[in-house]
């Protein structure tokens, strides 16, 4: 899939139309987490962007404040159609998930503790982690053009790892710490590509 997209034209969004529809399209689908599907739409499918740029542009969503998803809507609406562009954008992602989770609220308190429904929200849970972790795979390959090498980058992984899901550190700590590491080295490493 990967090849497929570094031949294929890149695109971008062609209204405002389009830029609601496609992340209310993306919005319906990203149950439990939308990574996957964010990769798959916006990369794969609309080819706004290609991997390398979508892992940058979802690191910097990822370091500002509020649901990734969100920011990275927010970048893309402004960048193409400006303030008209972000409201497009933040109108597809909360419209209709809004009245889909009202809906499923309603029901949900009639239902919490039906077993069918305790079961149903248990293996949403684990096919959403699988899906984090099928993308992450996916997007792994995209770390060949990272100016850090491969063993460096998992071994800031493996640290982010240990400090959110073992030591419960909060993520903003661990972020702004080996974030700045990260930062720190890579921006020393092109520095020393581009003297040499």
């Amino acid at each position: 899939m990967e090849s497929s997209n570094a031949v294929a034209p890149r695109t971008q969004p062609k209204s405002l139309t389009d830029l609601f529809v496609s992340f209310t399209v993306l919005a319906l689908q990203g149950f439990g987490g939308v990574l996957a599907i964010a990769q798959r739409e916006l990369v794969e499918r609309k080819r706004w962007f290609t991997n390398e740029e979508f892992v940058e542009e979802w690191a910097v969503a990822q370091v500002m404040p509020g649901p990734n998803i969100v920011n990275l809507a927010i970048m893309i609406g402004g960048r193409h159609f400006g303030v008209p562009g972000v409201l497009a954008a933040l109108a597809g992602m909360f419209t209709a998930p809004l009245i889909v989770v009202l809906s499923i609220a309603l029901l949900y308190a009639q239902y919490a503790s039906h077993p069918g429904v305790i079961g149903a929200l248990r293996g949403m849970g684990a096919v959403a982690a699988g899906l984090v972790v099928a993308t992450g795979l996916r997007l792994a390959a995209s770390l060949k053009n990272s100016p850090l090498s491969i063993a460096l980058n998992s071994t800031l992984g493996l640290l982010c790892f240990v400090a959110v899901a073992l030591l419960r550190w909060p993520l903003v700590y661990v972020l702004l710490g080996l974030g700045g590491v990260a930062c720190v080295l890579a921006y020393r490493q092109l520095g020393k590509g581009a003297a040499a």
